[in-house]
Order: C-alpha cells, then sequence, then structure tokens
C-alpha cells in the first residue's frame, strides 16, 4: 500500500513505524504518554525555515507533542 501511495509511514523516535492515509494535509501528531495513542494535530504554527542556519536548504520539518490525552488525564 505504500508502494501504490495509499499509505505513509510515520515514524515517532523509538517507536515502530505507524500508518496513516497519505492522502492527509500537512500536520503533526500528539503522543499519550500514557496509553500511547497517536493522535493529528492538523495545522503547522511555525515557519521552520526562519530556523534554519545560514546557506542551508530547509526540505521537510516533523514535529511531535508528547504528554497525555484527555481520557489519560482524568484517569491520571
Amino acid at each position: 500500500m505504500m508502494a501504490e501511495g495509499i499509505l505513509s509511514a510515520v515514524q515517532l523516535p523509538g517507536e515502530s513505524p505507524r500508518y496513516e492515509l497519505a492522502d492527509k494535509q500537512h500536520h503533526h501528531h500528539f503522543h499519550c504518554r500514557g496509553c500511547g495513542k497517536v493522535f493529528d494535530i492538523n495545522k503547522c504554527v511555525t515557519d521552520f525555515a526562519e530556523m534554519r542556519p545560514p546557506g542551508f536548504s530547509l526540505e521537510r520539518h516533523e514535529v511531535t507533542l508528547y504528554g497525555l490525552c484527555s481520557a489519560c488525564l482524568e484517569d491520571h
């Protein structure tokens, strides 16, 4: 399904790849440290191109937020 362009891999540090539909627009992820679920964050609020060192070319970026989802926060 990845070769056909239907799925894309979501690689989180220290985790096995997870997969999502490839036709999603640019987005980031929230990884709950309680239940391990990953939630989509459907916006990007920072212009990372401004952070690159002088003379560097930025090709892409990935941002993952970590914390507790609402269900785990209630159980905590």
